[in-house]
């Protein structure tokens, strides 16, 4: 278990420094491009791994897999955090990070409708808090500083789609594996966004050597390293223990954001990382009890 929380804490930290490190880039980037590029350089480092277990679990990949995994990778890439490279540089990193926590409140929601995971009281209760966060976050009374409303809508779209990107990805990962879903996901959204790119004329890697560092940084720790430790952290306990990885990041990434941005933190923004970090408490206590509920009906 000692395992599991180190995987958990160096996710956490990874993901915690995701939106500093894609601002500083997105600076000398186009938003498309860093994107195709963070999540192609991510993809191909999970590659060897998802192959492990594919082999491991004897699956053989068919046409349908790969459309599938190609839809569910077009709801995470060209979609979902194309809106959130936008996002971050249209609002402070500090409130894009906390706004893309609440993806697993959208989760919930488009679980009722497509899956068997349907709403009850305790993810109601939920999903008032986390929405009590969101408005504490965002001020609408008064917008803080370096926040548009632009950004806020760019960050909003993200967590919806990341949403729709973990429920599309629910049916595909029984089947093969969340390394091997998440990798190869990863490389055709990242394929679609290319084809994008070319389409509308947006470069590719022209000013990526000015950036080279902190391309490399998104790509190999934040995107590559960071997944691959909350599966660690996942394999070497259950999902909601690596869920608390999302708990302690809306705690970091502010605190990444004063020190490499020097960013200005305002007693809403604490309210609402409060507010999300109890939602998030709250649901991860959920689904572990219903993981106990589970495993006593199997057993």
């Amino acid at each position: 278990m000692k395992k599991a929380y180190f995987f958990v804490v160096l996710t956490a930290f990874l993901f915690g420094t995701m939106e500093v490190a894609c601002k500083a880039a997105g600076n000398q980037l186009d938003p498309f491009q860093l994107t195709f590029l963070r999540f192609a350089i991510g993809g191909l480092i999970l590659l060897p791994f998802a192959a492990a277990e594919l082999k491991q679990n004897r699956i053989k990949l068919t046409a349908k897999d790969i459309l599938i995994l190609a839809g569910v990778g077009a709801l995470g890439i060209p979609l979902s955090m194309v809106f959130f490279q936008l996002g971050v540089m249209n609002s402070n990193a500090a409130t894009a990070s906390v706004l893309i926590c609440i993806n697993p409140f959208f989760t919930m929601v488009f679980a009722h409708f497509f899956t068997e995971e349907k709403l009850n009281r305790n993810k109601f209760i939920v999903l008032a808090i986390g929405l009590a966060g969101l408005i504490f976050m965002i001020k609408p009374w008064n917008i803080q500083e370096g926040n548009t409303v632009i950004g806020i809508v760019y960050m909003l779209l993200a967590a919806v789609f990341f949403g729709a990107y973990t429920v599309a990805g629910k049916v595909s990962v029984q089947k093969m594996g969340i390394m091997a879903q998440t990798s190869i996901s990863f490389i055709l959204g990242s394929l679609i966004l290319f084809i994008i790119i070319l389409i509308t004329g947006k470069p590719v890697v022209a000013g990526v050597t000015d950036s080279f560092i902190l391309v490399l940084y998104v790509g190999i720790f934040v995107t590559g390293l960071g997944y691959y430790s909350y599966f660690m952290a996942i394999k070497n306990s259950d999902a909601a223990t690596g869920s608390l990885a999302f708990f302690l990041k809306p705690a970091i990434a502010p605190v990444m954001a004063v020190i490499f941005l020097k960013e200005t933190i305002l007693w809403n923004t604490y309210i609402g990382i409060g507010l999300i970090l109890a939602a998030s408490y709250m649901n991860i206590r959920y689904q572990r009890k219903n993981n106990e509920i589970r495993q006593q009906l199997d057993s």
